[in-house]
């Protein structure tokens, strides 16, 4: 099932997209007094919104080992009991499908990365070694997490590189199951592409750290909750984006994120 999330006149609604057409329903996906509607809507007849506000958006650093020896970091995960590398972006850097990155004077080194995004569909805490993810996962959609690069290089640290407004495109809807199988997030293709050029293709079966293990990870130090996204690292091949560029997030089972570039406003 793919969920949508989309205005009409004037109000923020959910709905269920099957074959082009949209069944509205009452309220979001993990509410439990939601239920569908007789309301059926054209999917071109309504802007589409990012797929969810989520109140935490948690990231994952270096979960492919191409990614990091790109950058020149060493690869995670090599010493025993290592974590992975978490990081958090603001709700307010969400950008809808189709909105433009804007970018900031400040920054000189813009670049896309393209990631497999969890959203969470039932609060969690706490999560056990063996513990399954399955009932605490709604679905999955396509992520860019935007990156001042050299923002991030001088800071030291990653919250400014990664937190302006419109650095989290997200969308176009949530799939409930990209694949079939027991793990439906392995071995789904990533791939971004900055106008129509290759710029990133990577497996989510080459993730370091597994979901399982991420959400372990996440939910030791903090409750998740319906709505919450998780952003799960992104391939080799990161490059920069200028005004006027389109790039594309594309993943296998899910759909394409695209976004427009542009610059700024003069002050």
């Amino acid at each position: 099932m793919r969920w949508v999330r989309f205005e009409q006149d004037g109000e923020i609604c959910w709905g269920h997209l099957e074959e082009g057409t949209i069944t509205v329903h009452s309220g979001a996906p993990w509410a439990a007094c939601r239920h569908a509607t007789p309301e059926r809507l054209p999917l071109e007849s309504v802007p589409l919104l990012a797929p969810c506000q989520p109140g935490k958006i948690i990231c994952v650093g270096r979960n492919y080992a191409a990614h990091a020896r790109e950058l020149g970091h060493a690869v995670p995960g090599a010493a025993p009991g290592e974590a992975p590398l978490l990081f958090m972006k603001p709700p307010s850097a969400i950008l809808a499908p189709g909105a433009a990155i804007v970018l900031p004077p400040v920054s000189r080194q813009v670049e896309h990365e393209g990631e497999l995004a969890v959203i969470i569909g039932k609060r969690c805490r706490r999560l056990g070694a063996e513990e399954p993810v399955a009932p605490y996962v709604l679905g999955y959609t396509c992520l860019n997490d935007v990156t001042a690069r050299d923002l991030q290089q001088t800071d030291k640290q990653w919250t400014r590189a990664k937190g302006f407004d419109t650095f989290c495109p997200l969308g176009p809807w949530i799939e409930t199951s990209p694949q079939p199988g027991p793990r439906p997030w392995d071995g789904l293709q990533v791939e971004t592409r900055v106008n129509g050029e290759l710029r990133q293709s990577g497996n989510t079966r080459d993730f370091i750290f597994s979901l399982e293990r991420v959400l372990q990870e996440i939910t030791a130090v903090m409750t998740l909750e319906p709505g919450d996204v998780i952003a799960t690292g992104t391939p080799a091949g990161v490059g920069k984006l200028a005004p006027g560029d389109r790039v594309e997030v594309t993943i296998q089972g899910i759909g394409t994120l695209a976004n427009t570039v542009t610059a700024a406003d003069a002050p």
